[in-house]
């Protein structure tokens, strides 16, 4: 497992980090579910830093994100919404990353995923139930009927906390990640060799043989 930096790996951690921040930017809510959490693809690119360079790039990528979406907007949350992301992040990310990189296989990263997507959405649940919601009932003046009223506009099975977290929370976050894994399943092998700095030489390896096999013709 990589646990040194390259000066290559600190380029393509703020350049994904920055690429993070800006699909942080384009979300969206999904039908039926808690309207006040947002859909965003930011995990399909931290996903794939991480198998490219290992967990702790991850990380950095993950910061990145969330300290340029600081930069560029402040926090609307007291710093609770970031927190919850970064708590996110790292339980999708880290443990199909960990796993991959103690053995590089597809399966090894199919079923990282598949465990780091039931455990980010057991962790949005106590995340969202006492970090995010606590915040907004204290800071609106509501208590937490207030928050089920809103899911069960959009879905009427949600009818107290205990739906909320079962038929909300937890669906939102296996679709997300479910989303974001396969999105990491496809793109990965054509970005590790542009992560990795191989796709050049490939590409020269590529027009070499191209050439010869037209010299012999």
């Amino acid at each position: 497992m990589k646990t040194k930096f390259k000066t290559r790996d600190l380029t393509m951690i703020a350049m994904m980090g920055a690429i993070c921040c800006i699909l942080l930017h384009i979300d969206f809510p999904l039908p039926f579910l808690p309207p006040f959490m947002n859909f965003d693809l930011a995990g399909l690119v931290e996903i794939i830093g991480g198998f490219a360079m290992g967990p702790l790039q991850a990380v950095c990528i993950i910061l990145v994100k969330i300290l340029l979406k600081l930069a560029t907007e402040g926090t609307s949350s007291a710093f609770t919404g970031e927190l919850q992301n970064f708590l996110l992040s790292c339980a999708y990310v880290l443990p199909p990353v960990i796993m991959y990189h103690q053995k590089k296989s597809k399966r090894t990263a199919i079923v990282g995923m598949a465990i780091s997507s039931v455990f980010t959405g057991i962790v949005a649940i106590f995340t969202n139930l006492y970090i995010i919601i606590p915040f907004y009932m204290a800071l609106m003046g509501q208590d937490m009927s207030y928050f089920v009223a809103m899911c069960t506009e959009v879905n009427p099975l949600i009818s107290n906390v205990f739906t909320l977290a079962i038929l909300g929370i937890l669906p939102f976050n296996l679709i997300k990640c479910g989303i974001n894994s396969v999105g990491a399943m496809l793109l990965y092998k054509h970005l590790s060799p542009i992560i990795h700095g191989n796709a050049s030489a490939k590409n020269k390896k590529a027009n070499a043989i191209k050439k010869a096999d037209e010299t012999k013709i």
